[in-house]
């Protein structure tokens, strides 16, 4: 078992109840027990013109590959109607595997650490109410000293539904 860390996003068709749903299918992975989630978050898109998204980050422990846990959170993502029209484009949801372990994956269809990461304050901000500061991030910082560098600006905490 890994502990691993996905970053959840959506801003089409009702963000937080998608992020619900998406909480469900995690909890339901095989070989996987779902030990937190943050609360929500919400921020402007990074790109001009889309609706704010709604972002938080799930903890996992797992016995699943990382293909086999990339497939599984694709299927979640096409279950609750992602589309991918359009690279960075609005979408229903978004699960990303922010960190695997202490791994450093760079496959053609996976890379960990998830890539800028550590300038995306609605990833970090989530992501430190699960893991410890002094969680050592494979760029050798800790969790901290990332948290520092980035401010909370621009993320809205959501009120617990």
């Amino acid at each position: 078992m890994e502990r691993i860390y996905i970053g959840m996003g959506s801003n089409l068709a009702a963000p937080d109840r998608q992020l619900r749903k998406a909480v469900e299918a995690l909890a339901q992975l095989p070989g996987t027990t779902l030990t937190g989630v943050s609360a929500f978050y919400q921020s402007d898109s990074l790109l001009p013109g889309q609706p704010r998204y709604t972002n938080a980050v799930a903890a996992l422990d797992s016995s699943l590959a990382p293909l086999d846990l990339l497939d599984a959170l694709q299927a979640i993502e096409n279950d609750q109607g992602r589309e991918r029209l359009e690279r960075w484009g609005p979408r229903t949801l978004d699960l990303d595997i922010l960190l695997f372990g202490d791994r450093l994956i760079d496959e053609p269809r996976l890379k960990v650490p998830h890539y800028q990461m550590h300038l995306r304050a609605f990833v970090l901000y989530p992501l430190a109410e699960l893991a410890p500061a002094s969680l050592k991030l494979p760029n050798g910082q800790t969790l901290s000293e990332q948290l520092d560098a980035c401010p909370f600006v621009g993320l809205e905490r959501l009120p617990i539904a």
